[in-house]
C-alpha cells in the first residue's frame, strides 16, 4: 500500500455531528501522506516501555505497518510486515519476517525483501503469498521504480525450499511481472492479493487502484503465474470511494466456521471482497457472489457498497491481510493498528505500530456479515483466572474486577437484562450519522435507559482516566439498534491536543431475543481490542494512560442506565507474555 503515513494525529471535537469531520482526518492519519526524511533514519537509542504491548505482536523498536504475505507452510506460520530498521517513523521500508508454530510465540529472521533492484529501488510495498502446485510459495509485492512513485508488481521466491524457516528470498531478473498500461493510474496501483486458480486453469490476482474518484480492483489472469494479462474490466469498482488499497478476496462457507482456500471451487459458498479506503483509513467489506464465467463480483443487496458499509473493525485498524490455514481448516485475518499519538511521541518512545491479535473469521449464519474471534492459541497465555456471576448492577453501580493484572488482561463477560422497555428512542436526526458520531454524543457518562453498560478498562483508581467499552440499546421504530462503543476521549490526562482520542463505535446486529449481550476485551497497556456479541462487531482502540499504567491500572464493570443489568458470567485472566526473541542486528540492511 501507499505507506507514506505519518502517525501525527489531529484533534476531533468531542461531539462529532457529521462523518465528514472524520473523513477529513483520515482516521487520525494525515491525508497528504507527509513523510519525515529528517526523522526516518533517526536511530532509536532508548525505548520507552510504559505503553508497549505485552502480547500483541511488535518488534523491540522502530516503525511497523502493514502485515504482508501471511502463510502457513510445512508446519510453520510466516508473518511478513512493513518495517523501518532505522527509525520509528515511516521510511526505509523492508519486508521484515518472523515465524511461529503457534501464532503467539515468534522467532525473528532477517528481512525477506528489501530495496535492491531497479524494479524496487524506491520501495518494497505490500503484497501477498500464494502456494503454487508442488508446494512452492511465491510472493507478489509492489515495487516502486522511480521518485514519481511509479508502481509495478514483482515476485520473490525462496532461495532454499529445504530451509524450514525460508530465511532467504530471491527476486529473479524477469521482474517486474505486471506493469500498468495507459488505462491505469500507475501511481495508485498496488497491493496484489493472494492468487487463486480458476476452473479454467488460469490464476488470478487483484490489484488495488483508483480512476478519478472511482475505487477499483484490477483483475489479472495467468496460465503460469509468470505472464499476466489484464482482464478488460475490473472485478469490482465503486464511484466516489477514492483509492482502494490492500484488497482481499476469498470464499466463505454458508454454514459453519471452517475456512476455505482462495482457489476453492465448490458449492454453498459466498465471496468476500475487502478493501482499505485511502480516504477514510478504515476497512470495508461486502458479502456477495463471484460470477466466475464473467469474472465479476456482485455484492448482495444486503451489503452496502461504500463508506457506510460493513467494517472489519470500527477502530484503529487498517491494511489487513488474510490467509487460509490448512492445519486447522480456518481463515485467519491480521490487521495493523497504528499509534494515536504524535510523530514526536513516536520518536521519543522509539517505536510505533503493532499487529492485532490474529483472528479466525467466518460467515455469520445470517449470511450478511463476517464474524471474527481471536485465534484459540491466544488462550494459552491466560493465567490467574477470576470469576463473577449473577451480580446485579443498578443505575450508577460499578464493580471492580480484582485479582488479575488489569493492564495486561483478557476479559469475557455476558450481560443480561429482564426487559427492553427502557430502551431509549433512537433520534431520527441520527439516521445519517455514523455509529462513531452517536457514541460521541451518547458517551458512557450520559445516563440512559438500557445502557450504557460494559467495562471501564485501563482505569485509574478514582476514574480520572479510563477507556470504556460499552453497549447502549435504542428502540428505532419496530426494531432495536445496539450501539457498541470504545471511547478513548477520557483515556488519558495527557493534554496534547494533537493526540487522536476518538469515540470509536459500530452497531451490533443481534435480535436480543434472549436479552443478553456478550463482550470480550483484550487489554494490553496501550491496546483495547474488543469483540461484541461473539465477534459480530470488533473495535480496537490505542490509548496512552498517564495514571492507569502497570499496577496502577484497574478494570470495572459498570452500568449507567436505569434498567438493572445482571452480570450473568464474567471470566477474566491475567495474560502472560509470549516469547519474542528480538536480538537480530539489522545494521547490514
Amino acid at each position: 500500500m501507499d505507506c507514506f503515513k505519518k502517525s501525527s494525529f489531529f484533534p476531533l471535537p468531542f461531539l462529532l455531528l457529521c462523518f465528514s469531520t472524520i473523513l477529513s482526518f483520515n482516521n487520525g492519519i494525515n491525508a497528504s501522506h507527509e513523510i519525515f526524511p529528517e526523522l526516518q533514519s533517526t536511530n532509536t537509542v532508548d525505548v520507552k516501555n510504559a505503553h508497549r504491548t505485552g502480547y500483541h505482536f511488535q518488534p523491540p523498536k522502530n516503525w511497523i505497518n502493514d502485515p504482508n504475505g501471511p502463510m502457513y507452510y510445512n508446519g510453520v506460520y510466516h508473518l511478513f510486515y512493513q518495517y523501518n530498521p532505522y527509525g520509528s517513523v515511516w521510511g526505509n521500508i523492508v519486508w521484515a519476517h518472523s515465524v511461529s508454530t503457534d501464532l503467539i510465540n515468534w522467532i525473528p529472521l532477517e528481512p525477506a525483501i528489501y530495496q535492491s533492484e531497479v524494479f524496487d529501488k524506491y520501495g518494497t510495498w505490500s503484497g501477498s503469498a500464494t502456494i503454487l502446485p508442488g508446494n512452492k510459495p511465491i510472493i507478489l509485492y509492489t515495487g516502486i521504480v522511480d521518485a514519481n512513485k511509479t508502481q509495478v508488481q514483482n515476485y520473490a521466491i525462496p532461495a532454499d525450499l529445504s530451509d524450514p524457516f525460508l530465511r532467504k528470498w530471491i527476486k529473479p531478473d524477469d521482474n517486474p511481472l505486471i506493469v500498468a498500461d495507459i488505462t491505469i493510474n500507475k501511481t495508485q496501483f498496488r497491493d496484489p492479493t493472494t492468487g487463486w486458480l480458476g476452473q479454467d486453469g488460469y490464476w488470478r490476482t487483484l490489484i488495488g487502484s483508483v480512476w478519478g474518484n472511482k475505487g477499483l480492483t484490477i483483475l489479472y489472469k495467468s496460465r503460469d503465474f509468470m505472464k499476466w494479462t489484464k482482464v478488460q474490466h475490473p472485478l469490482h469498482s465503486v464511484e466516489g470511494t477514492g483509492n482502494w488499497e490492500c484488497p482481499d478476496f476469498f470464499p466463505v462457507l454458508l454454514q459453519g466456521t471452517n475456512g476455505l482456500d482462495a482457489s476453492y471451487n465448490g458449492k454453498h459458498i459466498k465471496h468476500v471482497l475487502k478493501v482499505s479506503l485511502d480516504i477514510t483509513r478504515f476497512e470495508y467489506y461486502t458479502v456477495g457472489k463471484y460470477d466466475k464465467k464473467k469474472d465479476r463480483y456482485i455484492p448482495d443487496n444486503t451489503s452496502i457498497d461504500g463508506w457506510k458499509g460493513l467494517r472489519l473493525d470500527y477502530g484503529n485498524y487498517y491494511a489487513s491481510k488474510s490467509f487460509y490455514d490448512p492445519s486447522k481448516n480456518r481463515r485467519i485475518m491480521w490487521g495493523w493498528s497504528n499509534e494515536s499519538d504524535t510523530v514526536n511521541d513516536d520518536v521519543k518512545k522509539g517505536w510505533a505500530g503493532i499487529q492485532t491479535i490474529p483472528r479466525k473469521l467466518w460467515l455469520d449464519p445470517s449470511g450478511k456479515q463476517l464474524v471474527q474471534w481471536p485465534v484459540e492459541e491466544l488462550n494459552r497465555l491466560r493465567e490467574k483466572k477470576v470469576q463473577l456471576s449473577n451480580r446485579k448492577l443498578k443505575k450508577g453501580d460499578k464493580i471492580e474486577v480484582k485479582g488479575i493484572t488489569p493492564a495486561q488482561a483478557d476479559v469475557e463477560v455476558t450481560f443480561s437484562f429482564s426487559s427492553l422497555d427502557k430502551a431509549e428512542p433512537f433520534d431520527p436526526n441520527w439516521a445519517d450519522l455514523y455509529a462513531q458520531d452517536v457514541c460521541a454524543i451518547k458517551a458512557s457518562t450520559v445516563q440512559g435507559g438500557l445502557g450504557p453498560f460494559g467495562l471501564l478498562t485501563l482505569a485509574s483508581k478514582n476514574l480520572e482516566e479510563y477507556t470504556p467499552v460499552f453497549f447502549r440499546v435504542f428502540k428505532a421504530q419496530n426494531k432495536y439498534k445496539i450501539l457498541m462503543c470504545s471511547d478513548a476521549s477520557r483515556s488519558t490526562l495527557e493534554n496534547d491536543k494533537t493526540m487522536y482520542k476518538p469515540s470509536f463505535a459500530g452497531y451490533v446486529d443481534v435480535d436480543l431475543a434472549d436479552k443478553k449481550l456478550s463482550l470480550r476485551s483484550l487489554i494490553d497497556h496501550s491496546v483495547v481490542e474488543s469483540f461484541g456479541a461473539g465477534g459480530k462487531t470488533c473495535i480496537i482502540s490505542r490509548v496512552y494512560p498517564t495514571l492507569a499504567i502497570y499496577d496502577n491500572a484497574h478494570i470495572f464493570v459498570f452500568n449507567n442506565g436505569t434498567e438493572t443489568i445482571k452480570i450473568e458470567s464474567l471470566n477474566a485472566w491475567s495474560m502472560s507474555k509470549p516469547k519474542m526473541n528480538w536480538s537480530l542486528d539489522h545494521s547490514s540492511y
